[in-house]
C-alpha cells in the first residue's frame, strides 16, 4: 500500500501558502482570527477507526490528502517542520523545495536523537513567540502523542496555549475549491441515489407487503448497498465505489421514538407505517454529505400542515444562506418564520439549523445557531437541517403515533451573487413526493375537477376569412380581394425589410462568420499506446489483422508496423504464376476521386505511402488476409455512419415516478414508433417529470418533460384515429432507432362491433337503424375525443415548469401536400405546420422558419411548391411539394398572418447551392440583398409576361381574317355552342336549385352538421359528383 500513496505536491504548497498568507494577513489585521500566535502545533497519534474526523485528520486530509498518523507539524508564518517515522518521511521528502520550506525529522528507534526532534520543535515554538496555537479538543492517543505531550509540558509555563481550531476552519477548511466541490457534489449523488431508487423502494415495498422488518435490518440492507458497482453505474464511469465510506448512519427511525442528534441510530423496533425519519451520510475522497427525509403514511391534516411549516422554513434558511450573512442570522430567520406562523410550534423547533461540513462531518466552530458571528463566504458548503422533536399528534392512527418527529437536512453550497446551490435537490421533499397512502384507495381515485375546455386560439386576422365553406368553384367567390392583397403585399414588404436588417445585425462584419462552413479537421487514430499492446503474433513478422484495434500490423524491413483501417483505402489479390500478390492501397493527398479527395491532411506536402505489396506462396492466406482488411474496412465505416447518426441523440435523466399515489393513465392505446416493429397496446402515465408508455410485455418509452418541444392534440374529425403527438428537442432511442416524434393513438372506429349479432336488428330495420349508428358512431367520437383532450391538458400541466403547452391542429386551414412521400394534409397549429396522421410525421416550428419561397407558381399549372429556410442555414430545407393551386390564396394568406415573409416564383430552385452560398458567407449574402433576389426573380416574371402581353396588337383587318379563319378550321359544328350554352343553362337552374333556399330549417341545420362532423363525407361525395 505504501508504493500508491501519491500527495499532489502543487496541491500542496498552493493550500499551504494559502493558509500562512491567511495567518499573515491576520496579523496585520489585529490578530482578530489566530489570536497572535508565532506557531501551530497538530498532532496526530495512532490511527483509530473514527466515523468522524476533528481538526487535526482534516488538516492531514486537506494538505497530502492522506492521513499519516504519529505525525507532529509544527507551522511558522516561515517553515514548516514535521516528526514522523521513515516511511513517512520517504512519501513526504518530494514536497520539498516548495516557496515555503519543509523540514522534515526522521524519528526512529533512537532515544536520544528523537529527544533531539523534540527539543527542535520546542525552541521553534519559544523562538516564534509566547503564543502557541493548539487544538482545544485534541484527542490523540499513542505513544508517539504521549511522548510529546510529555515534552511540551515542560515549557507550558513559558507559552500561552491558543484553542486555533476556528482560524483552520476559516483559513483553510470551511471554504472549498473546485476540487473539493466536485468530490461532495458526487457525496450527494451517491447519497440521493441510495435514498430515493432504493430507500424509498424498499420502504414502500415493506409497508405495502406489511411485513416485519426492524430499522436495524433495513439500515443494513442499505449499508451493503454502497459495495454494489452495479448500482452506482448510474453516476458515470467517472464515480469510483472505491472512494465511498458511511459518516452517518444510516439511521431509519418509526414508531414515536425519534433521536434528532447527529449520534442517533436504528434500533430494533419494526418498521412502523406512520412518520418515517431517513437520514444518511457518505463521505467521497475524505470529503462528506449529509441527507435526511420525513416519510408521512396516511398523515392527516394537522402533520401536513406541521410538515408544510417546515418546509417554508427549511426553504428560508437555504435562501437566506448567502454570502456575507451571518450565521446567526440564519437561525434567527427560521424562527421569524415559526413566531409568525405558528408561535406554539418554537419550543418543538431544534436548537440550530446545522452546521459546516466537507473533510469534516460537522465543523464544530461553524454550528447555525443563534449566537455563532462567523460570516458566510463563496465556496462554503453546509448541512442545512431543520426539524420539529415530540410534536403531539391529536389524531393518531394508533398508541404509537401518539408523537412524533419531522426532519429535514441538505448539503448546500454558498455561492458569490448567486442563489445557494443545493447538492441534493434530487431528493425531493415537497409534501406530495413524501406523503403515502395505502389504506384508502377510494380517495385517490376520486375524480378530478374538469378542465375547462380552451376555445382554439386562431392563427391569425386572416383564419376565419381562410375557411372554406364548400369545395365547389360554383358555390363560392373566387375573386380575389384587391384591397386585402394591397395589405399583404405591403405587410410582406416590411417582413422582408426586417428580414434583411435583422440578417445584417446578425452576421455584422465584427462577430465574422457564426453561422459559417466546418472545416473538416484532420483525424488522429492510435492503435496502440504501448508495444505489449501488440499482438503476440506480430513476432513472426507476419500480416496480423487485429480486429480489436482496428489494425492492420504490416511486417517492414524486419519490424512489425501498425496502420489503423482508417488510414487505409483498399486491399486487392492477384495471383501471378506460382506467388499471390497482396496490395494495400493507403489514403493519401490528390489520389480520390469526388467526396474522398477534400479528405484533410496534417501535412498534404509530406511524402507518403500509396501503396505496399506483399508476395507469397500461400494463396488462401492471402485471401484471407484480403477479405478480412475490406470486412474491417465495411464494419468501420458502417460505425461511422451509425456514430454520425446517434450523434445528436441524447440521454434522458431519469423518470421520476410518482409513487405515492396512482398516476394518471390513459389505456389502450398504441404507440408509434412501435417497439420492435409490432403493434401491441399499452397506456401512458403522468410522472413526476415525464411521460411513461408501458405496453402489456413489460417495455417502456420514458419522455421527460424537459426535452417536449411540441405537444399537440388531434381529434378524430375527418379521421380514423385520435393522437396525442410529442415533437422532441433531441431524439430518443425506441429500440434500436432513433426518433424524434412521439405518437399515441387510439383508432375511432369500433372493430369489434358486431353488426349481425345486434339484438336491436330484429325490431328496427333499415332508415333507423342505419341513423342509431350514425348517433352511437358520433357520441363514441366525441367521448374519445373528450379523453384524449382531458388527458393532452393533464399532460400540458403536469409539464407546465418546463413550458408544456397543447397545440391543436386548425384543420380548417389545411392544404394537401408532399413533405415526404405521399400526399397528406398538412394543418397548421399556433406554433407549428404539422402533419401527424401518416409516418414520417411532419412538424415545421414556425420560430425556426426564416423565410418561404412559393415555386412553379405560373399560368396553366394545377400545383405549386412550398420551400422552408431555416434561420439554422446549415440545415437542409424543408420542402412541401404538389400543393394544389386552389389553395394559393390560403397558403399565401396563412404565411402573412403568422409573419413569415415569403416570395414566389415560376420555377424550381437548385437549394442546395444556394445555401452553400449562404453559408460561406453570410454577411456578404446580406449585404447584396439578402433573400431579395428571390422577390425580384417574381417580380421580373410579373413584368416580362406584361411586357408580351401589351406588345400584342392586331389591326381590325386581321382580326377579321383571323375570325374568318377561325370558323373554317373549327372542329364542331354550328350546333355545338347551342348544345354547350343548353348545358350551361341547365347546369345552372340545377345550381340554382341545388343552393336553393326552399328546403325547410330542419334539414338544414342536419346537413350542416353532418359537414361538420365529417360522417357523411361519402354521401356529400355522391352529391357532389350528381351536381
Amino acid at each position: 500500500m505504501a508504493e500508491e500513496v501519491k500527495i499532489d505536491k502543487q496541491v500542496f504548497h498552493d493550500r499551504l501558502g494559502q493558509f500562512v498568507s491567511a495567518w499573515k494577513a491576520d496579523k496585520r489585521a489585529g490578530d482578530a482570527l489566530f489570536g497572535g500566535v508565532g506557531s501551530i502545533v497538530i498532532l496526530l497519534g495512532k490511527a483509530e477507526e473514527a466515523v468522524n474526523f476533528q481538526k487535526n485528520n482534516a488538516m492531514h486530509f486537506w494538505l497530502l490528502g492522506y492521513e499519516f498518523p504519529a505525525t507532529l507539524f509544527v507551522f511558522t508564518t516561515e517553515t514548516v517542520y514535521v516528526v514522523t517515522t521513515v516511511k513517512k518521511a520517504k512519501h513526504l521528502e518530494p514536497l520539498k523545495g516548495g516557496k515555503i520550506p519543509l523540514e522534515i525529522l526522521v524519528r526512529g528507534r533512537d532515544t536520544e536523537e528523537n529527544a533531539k526532534h523534540w527539543e527542535k520543535c520546542l525552541d521553534v515554538i519559544k523562538t516564534a513567540g509566547k503564543k502557541v496555537g493548539t487544538i482545544a479538543k485534541d484527542t490523540s492517543t499513542g505513544p508517539f502523542a504521549e511522548d510529546w505531550k510529555k515534552s511540551f509540558g515542560d515549557i507550558s509555563k513559558d507559552v500561552e496555549e491558543v484553542d486555533i481550531s476556528s482560524a483552520l476552519s476559516a483559513a483553510a477548511l470551511s471554504v472549498k475549491d473546485e476540487n473539493e466541490l466536485r468530490s461532495i457534489r458526487n457525496a450527494c449523488k451517491a447519497c440521493t441515489l441510495l435514498m430515493t431508487d432504493y430507500f424509498v423502494e424498499e420502504m414502500s415495498e415493506i409497508l405495502d407487503a406489511e411485513k416485519e422488518v426492524t430499522h436495524r435490518e433495513l439500515a443494513d440492507r442499505i449499508d451493503k448497498k454502497i459495495d454494489d458497482p452495479k448500482f452506482f453505474s448510474k453516476l458515470g464511469s467517472e464515480f469510483s465505489i472505491n472512494q465511498l465510506d458511511w459518516v452517518y448512519g444510516p439511521v431509519i427511525q418509526s414508531g414515536g421514538k425519534y433521536d434528532l442528534k447527529l449520534s442517533a441510530t436504528s434500533d430494533d423496533t419494526n418498521l412502523h407505517a406512520g412518520t418515517i425519519l431517513a437520514g444518511l451520510g457518505l463521505r467521497y475522497k475524505s470529503y462528506s454529505s449529509m441527507l435526511a427525509r420525513t416519510y408521512l403514511v396516511d398523515p392527516n391534516k394537522s402533520q401536513e400542515s406541521n410538515y408544510k411549516l417546515l418546509l417554508s422554513i427549511h426553504d428560508a434558511v437555504i435562501k437566506e444562506a448567502q454570502e456575507g450573512v451571518s450565521v446567526k442570522d440564519l437561525y434567527n430567520k427560521a424562527l421569524g418564520v415559526i413566531r409568525t406562523k405558528k408561535p406554539d410550534m418554537e419550543k418543538h423547533f431544534l436548537k440550530n439549523v446545522g452546521c459546516g461540513i466537507g473533510i469534516e462531518t460537522r465543523d464544530s466552530t461553524l454550528i447555525l445557531n443563534g449566537k455563532n458571528t462567523r460570516t458566510l463566504r463563496d465556496g462554503m458548503t453546509l448541512c442545512i437541517t431543520t426539524g420539529f422533536s415530540d410534536i403531539t399528534n391529536p389524531e393518531p392512527q394508533d398508541k404509537t403515533s401518539k408523537t412524533y418527529s419531522l426532519l429535514i437536512s441538505d448539503t448546500v453550497r454558498i455561492r458569490r451573487d448567486s442563489p445557494t446551490v443545493v447538492f441534493t435537490n434530487s431528493a425531493p421533499s415537497d409534501l406530495e413526493s413524501t406523503s403515502f397512502f395505502f389504506k384508502d384507495d377510494v380517495e385517490e381515485e376520486q375524480k378530478e375537477p374538469k378542465a375547462k375546455a380552451k376555445k382554439d386560439q386562431k392563427v391569425g386576422a386572416v383564419a376565419s376569412a381562410n375557411i372554406v365553406k364548400t369545395k365547389l368553384r360554383a358555390e363560392r367567390n373566387t375573386q380575389v380581394d384587391e384591397g386585402a392583397e394591397a395589405r399583404r403585399r405591403q405587410h410582406q414588404k416590411e417582413l422582408a425589410q426586417k428580414k434583411q436588417a435583422e440578417g445584417l445585425e446578425r452576421y455584422s462584419e465584427a462577430t465574422g462568420d457564426q453561422n459559417g462552413v466546418t472545416q473538416k479537421k484532420f483525424k488522429r487514430f492510435e492503435s496502440y499506446k504501448r508495444d505489449n499492446q501488440l499482438p503476440s503474433r506480430v513476432k513472426d513478422l507476419i500480416i496480423v489483422v487485429d480486429q480489436k484495434a482496428a489494425t492492420i500490423v504490416l511486417p517492414i524491413m524486419g519490424r512489425p508496423v501498425p496502420f489503423h483501417i482508417n488510414t487505409i483505402k483498399n486491399a486487392s489479390k492477384s495471383d501471378e504464376g506460382e506467388f499471390t500478390y497482396l496490395r494495400i492501397n493507403f489514403l493519401s493527398p490528390g489520389q480520390g476521386v469526388g467526396r474522398k479527395d477534400d479528405q484533410p491532411f496534417e501535412d498534404p506536402n509530406a511524402h507518403f505511402v500509396r501503396s505496399l505489396t506483399f508476395r507469397s506462396k500461400d494463396a488462401q492466406r492471402m485471401q484471407d488476409i484480403s477479405e478480412q482488411i475490406t470486412e474491417l474496412r465495411k464494419n468501420m465505416v458502417r460505425r461511422e455512419q451509425e456514430k454520425k447518426e446517434m450523434e445528436d441523440v441524447v440521454e434522458q435523466d431519469k423518470l421520476t415516478e410518482i409513487r405515492n399515489r396512482k398516476p394518471v393513465r390513459l389505456d389502450n392505446v398504441f404507440v408509434r414508433p412501435a417497439m420492435d416493429g409490432k403493434r401491441i397496446p399499452g397506456e401512458v402515465e403522468i410522472h413526476q417529470n415525464g411521460l411513461r408508455y408501458r405496453d402489456h410485455r413489460g417495455n417502456n418509452i420514458d419522455v421527460l418533460f424537459s426535452n417536449v418541444k411540441h405537444l399537440f392534440f388531434q381529434p378524430c374529425t375527418h379521421e380514423l384515429i385520435v393522437i396525442i403527438h410529442v415533437h422532441l428537442k433531441n431524439p430518443i432511442m425506441i429500440g434500436k432507432k432513433k426518433a424524434k416524434d412521439v405518437q399515441f393513438y387510439r383508432e375511432a372506429t369500433d372493430m369489434q362491433f358486431d353488426e349481425t349479432g345486434n339484438r336491436k336488428r330484429k325490431h328496427r330495420m333499415h332508415d333507423e337503424e342505419e341513423f342509431e349508428q350514425e348517433q352511437e358512431e358520433r357520441r363514441r367520437r366525441a367521448a374519445l375525443d373528450k379523453e384524449f383532450k382531458n388527458f393532452a391538458e393533464k399532460v400540458s400541466v403536469a409539464g407546465g415548469d418546463e413550458g408544456v403547452s397543447v397545440d391543436i391542429p386548425f384543420r380548417e386551414l389545411g392544404f394537401g401536400g408532399v413533405p415526404n412521400r405521399s400526399n397528406v394534409l398538412m394543418q397548421p397549429t399556433t406554433d407549428c405546420l404539422v402533419q401527424l396522421t401518416e409516418p414520417p410525421f411532419s412538424v415545421v416550428t414556425l420560430d425556426d422558419i426564416e423565410i418561404a419561397h412559393l415555386e412553379r407558381v405560373q399560368f396553366g399549372l394545377k400545383n405549386f411548391d412550398m420551400v422552408f429556410v431555416f434561420k439554422d442555414f446549415h440545415r437542409a430545407p424543408a420542402h412541401i411539394n404538389t400543393i394544389p393551386v386552389e389553395s394559393l390564396e390560403g397558403v399565401k394568406d396563412w404565411l402573412d398572418s403568422v409573419n413569415i415573409p415569403y416570395s414566389e416564383g415560376p420555377l424550381n430552385l437548385n437549394w442546395g447551392t444556394i445555401m452553400k452560398t449562404v453559408i460561406a458567407d453570410p454577411h456578404q449574402f446580406f449585404a447584396d440583398g439578402g433573400w431579395s433576389f428571390l422577390a425580384a426573380e417574381s417580380d421580373d416574371e410579373d413584368a416580362s409576361d406584361e411586357e408580351e402581353e401589351s406588345a400584342f396588337e392586331m389591326s381590325e383587318s386581321e382580326l377579321a381574317v383571323s375570325e374568318a379563319s377561325s370558323e373554317d378550321e373549327s372542329d364542331f359544328d354550328d350546333d355545338a355552342s347551342a348544345d354547350a350554352s343548353a348545358d350551361a343553362s341547365a347546369d345552372a337552374s340545377l345550381d340554382e336549385e341545388s343552393a336553393g333556399e326552399d328546403w325547410d330549417e330542419l334539414e338544414k341545420k342536419a346537413a350542416r352538421k353532418d359537414r361538420e362532423t365529417g360522417l357523411n363525407d361519402e354521401e356529400d361525395t355522391k352529391k357532389k359528383r350528381k351536381r
